[in-house]
C-alpha cells in the first residue's frame, strides 16, 4: 500500500504519503489564497522526499470537507485526476475526522470546529478520535453554545471564538498525515471510506447577480 493523501478544505495545503504502516513523507503550508498554486509542487516535493515516483501510488486519499467551495474543489479535482491517470481508487475522508484523529485527545466527548468564514464554523461532536457522533454542520458559534458547553474543542474555528469554546486547542488545521493514517487504519479493517465528493454544506460565495439581465436576439 502507498497512499497519497491531500487536503485543501482549510487554509492549509497539505500532502502526505503513507505506506500502510507509517507516514513516509509530508508537507503542509498555510495559505488560504494559493491552494491551486501550491498543491502540485507539494505533491512533487513529498514524492521527492520519499524517493518515489507518482506511479508507485496505489490509492488516493482526499479530504472532502466541509470547507469553502473554492479551496475544497482544488483538492478534490486533483485527487480525481490522479485517480483516473493512475487507475487507482480515490477515497474520501471527512476533514473534521482528520483533525479529530490528530487531536491528541484520548477520550471524549469533544468537538472539532474549523473556520467557515461569515462568522460561522464547520463543526461536529466526537466520542473519541475515531468516532464521530454527529453529522458535520455549519452554524454561528453562539447558536451551538449549549451543544458544546464544557467540551474541549479542536481547530481554528474553536480558537477564533473563545466565548463559545473556552477550552480550545490545536491543531488549527488538518494535516494530510493524519488523514492518511486514519484512512490506512480504516482500510486495513476492511471499512468503506467516503466517496470523494465535497461536503459544502452551503451555497458558494460566487453567485449569479439577482438583477442579471438576459439579452436574447429579436
Amino acid at each position: 500500500m502507498l497512499l497519497l493523501a491531500l487536503d485543501t478544505a482549510t487554509p492549509a495545503v497539505t500532502v502526505a504519503l503513507h505506506d500502510g504502516s507509517a507516514v513516509v513523507a509530508a508537507s503542509s503550508q498555510v495559505d488560504a489564497r494559493r491552494h491551486g498554486e501550491l498543491l502540485l509542487p507539494s505533491v512533487d516535493r513529498v514524492l521527492a522526499d520519499a524517493g518515489l515516483r507518482l506511479d508507485a501510488v496505489t490509492g488516493i486519499v482526499v479530504g472532502v470537507g466541509p470547507g469553502p467551495y473554492t479551496g475544497l474543489r482544488v483538492g478534490l479535482m486533483t485527487a480525481d485526476t490522479f485517480g483516473l491517470a493512475l487507475g487507482v481508487p480515490v477515497h474520501g475522508v471527512c476533514t473534521l475526522d482528520g483533525l479529530a484523529h490528530a487531536s491528541g485527545i484520548e477520550e471524549g466527548p469533544f468537538v472539532v470546529a474549523t473556520d467557515a468564514r461569515r462568522k460561522e464554523v464547520y463543526w461536529a461532536r466526537y466520542a473519541d478520535p475515531r468516532t464521530r457522533l454527529t453529522e458535520p454542520a455549519v452554524d454561528r458559534p453562539a447558536e451551538i453554545a449549549e451543544d458544546v458547553a464544557g467540551l474541549p474543542a479542536v481547530g481554528a474555528g474553536a480558537l477564533l471564538y473563545p466565548d463559545t469554546f473556552p477550552d480550545a486547542r490545536g491543531p488549527e488545521h488538518v494535516s494530510a498525515a493524519a488523514l492518511a493514517s486514519l484512512a490506512a487504519e480504516r482500510l486495513a479493517k476492511g471499512e468503506e471510506l467516503l466517496e470523494p465528493r465535497p461536503l459544502y454544506l452551503r451555497r458558494p460565495d460566487a453567485q449569479v447577480p439577482k438583477n442579471y439581465k438576459v439579452v436574447t436576439p429579436k
